[in-house]
């Protein structure tokens, strides 16, 4: 491809996404084909079989149909086994097989078509559904798909994964697809060869419940194509986990095969898994460098990870793929990125937390770093509960994908925001256990060591006042809260643990103090809320205490707490009203 790639030069971080250079290229494409296979079968017929590579499209992929191949000089044969009984199919895997002189094909005999994967695994199938007769009996859930193939019920090619991700709605399909228009059209047409756009009936009595099994059973006996078919009409059914699994299948027959990681990459994507579609993207790329769709592919990927100049590079390739929309959306996000950066230059976190938003609405909806930058920018300014639902609408992509694509000091930075955050929403455990995966992964990170000394002094000054709590040494309780405030001081949960001593202690003016400075950090704090509603009680202030109550009713209208509280504040009012109770 000439000089290497954007990503190649340099590294995935967010300053080489606004201010790395670009590259133009121009624009190539190629086409190949591929030789058609004849085989005999057991009645001397000459059976004509799909090929496996078939004519390019215009982006040098054969993902949207199969086309008629071109006829070769020579044609391979591979002989069949005789089938004795009617009633059974013969197994191509038979290789002890003798012809029998009669057995020649007639000159002129015009040849019948039968689909490779019925002829070898209908026999398999069929001694399935025996076995499954016989441990069945009369109730065993069967039905029949043609006048020769049995198939269980319940493995109607269905590949639900248990606890897979993402798998599920078109709603979903069309929200995570929504930068792909063009692939999402052309890769999953499903060739007329599959009757009635449905799987072949051979196929179905053999698909198991789990992907991965899915891939043992059928890579050593299906034709990739068909596969890969498969996996289309799963996809456009947004049934993703199962399709995933299919072009897995598909890859595992023929790993050369650059359409294969193509889709495979599509199904990632729809499945949130982003990290590994470009992972697949670029090895489309590797075995077919002029594979238009996948470089516009992995130029959408880039662009939602914030990625402009690997983005605007993969444009470049994308030949006809591209338009100038695609460059455009490319642009206004750098443009925003830009403005990112110089307002965290200049510690602006307002307008960081604005410009954030303007370039995930932009494009860059998965871009750890962005979801980063914004969450770091509300702790700043202490809207602690922004913070944590910004980064729990970010992507969830797994910390050893993350140290693969970004690289270990670029996941160390991204880890010490979310050990911030964890810390700042009271999970101090979850907190230390990321925040030295952090310190691991970049030992020379200075705010990471500063924060994994903070945590483990905040995490040790809330579980000593737990105990000194549980023992009823309030005084001392709250102390020991006092010096985990000393470290940190706008935590919440220690402001609300502290307060509770100081309840207990009958000092309720400070414990609702505390409570309010941890409710103005966490509005939906609930039990900080609970809590100064039970003090605004005990000083007699009827009417806050009452507003405090209302709102949690309406968070939790079956909290029996809550329920007793409001209505023996409201009794108190209508008692100090004069009002007849």
């Amino acid at each position: 491809m000439g000089d290497a790639s954007p990503e190649k030069r340099s590294g995935c971080g967010l300053l080489n996404a606004v201010l790395g250079r670009r590259n133009f290229w121009p624009r190539k494409s190629t086409s190949t084909g591929s030789s058609p296979i004849h085989i005999i079968n057991s009645n001397n017929n000459s059976i004509k079989t799909a090929n496996s590579n078939t004519k390019r499209r215009r982006s040098g992929s054969d993902e949207a149909a199969i086309f008629k191949p071109e006829v070769p000089a020579a044609k391979p044969t591979v002989k069949l086994p005789v089938n004795n009984n009617p009633k059974l199919p013969v197994n191509i895997n038979q290789q002890n097989h003798v012809r029998k002189p009669s057995e020649t094909t007639k000159p002129n005999q015009q040849a019948r078509r039968v689909p490779k994967e019925a002829v070898s695994i209908s026999g398999e199938l069929e001694s399935m559904i025996v076995d499954h007769q016989k441990t069945k009996g009369n109730n065993s859930n069967l039905v029949r798909a043609s006048s020769s193939n049995m198939m269980l019920f319940g493995n109607l090619g269905n590949l639900r994964q248990p606890g897979g991700g993402n798998t599920n709605t078109t709603n979903s399909y069309n929200n995570v697809l929504d930068q792909l228009p063009k692939t999402a059209k052309e890769d999953h047409h499903v060739s007329s060869s599959t009757p009635n756009g449905k799987y072949p009936n051979s196929v179905m009595g053999n698909v198991v419940k789990k992907p991965e099994s899915l891939c043992k059973t059928v890579s050593t006996r299906m034709d990739p194509e068909t596969l890969k078919m498969m996996g289309n009409e799963d996809y456009k059914n947004g049934n993703f986990a199962e399709a995933l699994a299919l072009y897995e299948a598909a890859i595992a027959i023929d790993p050369t095969k650059a359409s294969y990681r193509s889709n495979k990459s599509a199904a990632l994507t729809a499945l949130g898994r982003i990290l590994e579609a470009i992972f697949e993207c670029r090895e489309a790329i590797r075995i077919e460098p002029h594979y238009h769709r996948a470089h516009h592919r992995l130029a959408n990927l880039y662009l939602r990870l914030g990625e402009v100049e690997n983005a605007i590079y993969h444009y470049k390739h994308a030949g006809l793929e591209a338009d100038r929309e695609d460059i455009a959306k490319a642009k206004l996000i750098q443009a925003h990125l830009n403005k990112c950066t110089e307002a965290k230059r200049q510690r602006d976190w307002n307008t960081l937390i604005k410009e954030t938003d303007s370039t995930m609405n932009a494009g860059a909806d998965s871009a750890p770093q962005i979801y980063a930058l914004k969450a770091e920018a509300l702790l700043k300014v202490h809207r602690h509960q922004e913070a944590d639902e910004t980064l729990l609408k970010g992507p969830n992509f797994d910390i050893d994908d993350c140290t693969k694509y970004f690289g270990p000091i670029g996941n160390a930075n991204l880890l010490v925001v979310r050990a911030q955050v964890d810390m700042a929403a009271g999970r101090f455990d979850d907190a230390l256990a990321v925040i030295q995966r952090a310190v691991r992964l970049d030992s020379n990170n200075r705010e990471a060591n500063n924060v994994m000394r903070k945590a483990r002094a905040v995490a040790a000054a809330r579980s000593n006042g737990n105990e000194l709590f549980k023992a009823s040494n309030f005084l001392e309780a709250c102390d020991a809260y006092s010096e985990g405030l000393d470290q940190d001081p706008n935590n919440s949960v220690l402001l609300c643990n502290r307060a509770a001593c100081r309840s207990k202690l009958g000092h309720y003016e400070k414990a609702i103090e505390d409570c309010t400075r941890a409710l103005n950090l966490r509005p939906a704090y609930f039990k900080a809320r609970l809590r100064r509603a039970d003090c605004y009680f005990k000083l007699g202030k009827w009417e806050a205490s009452i507003k405090d109550y209302e709102m949690l009713q309406r968070e939790a209208p079956d909290n029996e707490e809550v329920n007793q509280g409001l209505s023996e504040a409201q009794m108190q009012l209508k008692k100090q009203r004069g009002e007849v109770v």
